[in-house]
């Protein structure tokens, strides 16, 4: 029963990263702070979002959406802000135009060049690994033996 509760607190404790002292009294705004802060990355943690990381700058992060939305940004003016101070880095899913369309397209472009690269490779092998007229002649004289 007890490894079980342990099994359980632990499971939980990404839910205990937002403290009490940063939620905010008007339950609709904490909810859109929630939402957005679901698509902010950690900068220390990395995989974690800012609403599941205990580290320090997450903590500041939460608390600086939540001074935005108050003050009256809409969400993605919160976000523009955030990102304006931190960089792309922070959001989980980074646009998808300008220079990061590079990015975007270069993996798959990739994988196409090097599924061409070995197609090619394995073509040249073939053509040269033919047999000869004569060596044709002796493998078969080999074989029929």
């Amino acid at each position: 029963m007890r490894r079980l509760a342990l099994v359980l607190t632990l499971l939980a404790s990404p839910l205990w990263a937002v403290e009490p002292g940063e939620v905010l009294d008007d339950p609709a705004l904490e909810s859109r702070a929630r939402e957005v802060s679901q698509g902010l990355r950690c900068p220390v943690c990395q995989n974690d979002t800012i609403d599941e990381s205990n580290a320090a700058l997450a903590s500041d992060l939460r608390v600086i959406l939540r001074e935005r939305l108050v003050a009256g940004d809409t969400d993605q003016e919160a976000v523009n802000f955030l990102v304006a101070r931190y960089g792309e880095f922070i959001l989980l899913e980074p646009d998808k135009g300008g220079i990061n369309l590079i990015l975007w397209g270069a993996a798959p472009l990739l994988l196409v060049l090097a599924l061409f690269v070995g197609w090619r490779t394995t073509q040249r092998k073939a053509e040269t690994q033919s047999l000869s007229p004569e060596e044709k002649a002796e493998l078969d004289k080999l074989l029929s033996s």
